[in-house]
């Protein structure tokens, strides 16, 4: 499988398994079943109901400490994304479509890119921590929390 087409695969699970643990769930659930189904030739309900089990174990998995749970979900979901692009050559373009509206879903905060460059000049720091602000606000980690 061409490289290209692996790093779709890498990314398609990478937002499928971070939309089972957010808040818009509900709205992505139904498109990724039948992006699925259109490929396997099961129901879009078996597979829905996949995801939804998925999920689950996801979410009680991290809820119990279990750090291992995210690494198994991308790599169980990355696998059934590339069997998807490898049978079905429209499954690519489908595929970033896809991303492209998981990245604006509606009910979560829009990803916002900040760049900082700071420079420091005839200035000595021993050991210390430099911290330079002007408004220091929230972020989004990308992991779904605040900090």
């Amino acid at each position: 499988m061409e490289a290209e087409l692996v790093t779709l695969a890498s990314a398609g699970a990478a937002a499928l398994v971070q939309h089972m643990v957010g808040d818009a769930w509900e709205q992505v659930r139904g498109r990724v079943a039948a992006f699925f189904a259109r490929r396997s030739g099961q129901d879009v309900a078996v597979i829905d109901g996949e995801l939804d089990e998925a999920r689950a174990d996801l979410v009680d998995a991290e809820r119990s400490g279990d750090e291992e749970a995210r690494s198994e979900a991308l790599a169980e979901w990355r696998s059934r994304m590339r069997r998807a692009l490898r049978n079905d050559p429209e499954a690519a373009a489908e595929l970033r479509g896809l991303l492209d509206e998981l990245e604006g879903t509606a009910g979560e905060a829009p990803r916002q890119v900040v760049e900082t460059h700071n420079s420091m000049s005839h200035s000595t720091v021993n050991g210390g921590t430099v911290i330079q602000t002007g408004t220091i606000g929230t972020f989004n980690n990308g992991g779904g929390q605040s900090a």
